[in-house]
């Protein structure tokens, strides 16, 4: 026990990568990068990181922002409910907190959008407190230390391997035990390919001597995706006209194209003819102006944008003028489509 946490400091110590939030024991810091990095590799999350320190350095300036605003900055993110839910947990530091950040881990968790990984993140970073951190990265250093096949997304899973990264745990140092197990996982017990001959956990490594690292970590389900079809109509005039998506999905809250969904791929003469059922509009053409899949975690989405001439503007939809677009949160697929065709748009 003493060894493996004693192994991976001194390498971490040698190894680690310089990044700000490594910097800081300030607790609202150090959530902030620890929401912005979920789900996001290190490398893109950092400039987020930086713009949002830089444009609210504090919780309370976070607070005052608008939703709008904070979408907007976390634009090309993805996983957009980790921007509202950061913003509500701001709201209420801010207001029933008195500006003060929680400092225990009970307390963290209670912060909305903070589980048992974050609150252990923060609590261990920012308050040096003994909670461990099970995260992609210290699943897989696990599984493959103790070669266990213990399926990680199971309820069993996260019991056993929650226990071995407790049991870890340098009690004095828990930090940068945290830092590292973790630093360990990013760079060199990586999903594919890892770089063996540079682990300081080789020698004691149960995966290794079994030659089992390729197949773990083990995992008991595999996840189902969902298919849908986007079909937006873009105004062919030099507006943009668009709508809220104010309704609990994908990104809930920011702004889109009016939209014509269906879940299944059905023939172009029926998706012109039911779209113009619903909406009253002109096509253009009889061809997209650009077609796009959106890989999603759970759910691939086929988009297809058409250019249109609205007769009426549809329900709850707005018209903002071209060079105003970059005041509304946009999802990814609408923002890409702007920077490719938006030139076009604006010319024709």
């Amino acid at each position: 026990m003493v060894n493996f946490t004693l192994l991976i400091r001194q390498w971490f110590r040698q190894n680690k990568r310089l990044l700000p939030w490594r910097t800081t024991n300030n607790p609202y810091f150090i959530w902030l990068s620890e929401i912005l990095l979920q789900q996001t590799r290190v490398e893109q999350g950092l400039p987020y990181y930086l713009d949002f320190t830089e444009s609210y350095p504090t919780v309370s300036d976070l607070a005052n922002a608008s939703e709008q605003e904070v979408l907007r900055k976390w634009q090309g993110l993805g996983y957009y409910s980790r921007a509202r839910n950061l913003h509500a947990a701001a709201k209420f530091i801010h207001v029933e907190l008195n500006d003060e950040f929680p400092k225990t881990f009970k307390e963290i968790k209670k912060l909305k959008g903070v589980g048992d990984y974050t609150a252990a993140a923060i609590s261990s970073f920012a308050f040096n407190l003994p909670h461990a951190v099970v995260d992609g990265n210290v699943f897989r250093v696990l599984s493959r230390y103790f070669n266990d096949e213990t399926p990680i997304d199971s309820t069993q899973g996260k019991k056993v391997f929650s226990q071995y990264a407790q049991e870890l745990i340098d009690l004095e140092e828990p930090a940068e035990h945290n830092q590292a197990i973790m630093e360990l996982g990013a760079l060199v017990c990586t999903p594919k390919n890892p770089n063996c001959d540079a682990c300081p956990l080789q020698e004691s490594c149960l995966a290794f001597k079994a030659k089992t690292i390729n197949v773990l970590p083990a995992k008991s389900k595999k996840t189902k995706v969902k298919k849908r079809y986007f079909h937006y109509l873009v105004d062919a005039s030099n507006n943009y006209v668009i709508e809220k998506r104010d309704f609990k999905d994908i990104w809930q809250n920011m702004y889109q194209f009016p939209l014509y969904e269906t879940d299944f791929e059905y023939p172009r003469n029926e998706i012109l003819h039911n779209i113009k059922d619903s909406f009253n509009v002109e096509f253009l053409n009889q061809e997209p102006l650009h077609e796009v899949k959106h890989i999603l975690s759970h759910q691939h989405i086929y988009t297809s944008f058409w250019l249109v001439s609205f007769h009426d503007l549809p329900e709850n939809s707005i018209q903002v003028k071209s060079e105003e677009i970059d005041d509304y949160p946009l999802p990814r697929v609408i923002d890409r489509f702007l920077e490719e065709k938006g030139s076009y748009l604006n010319e024709a």
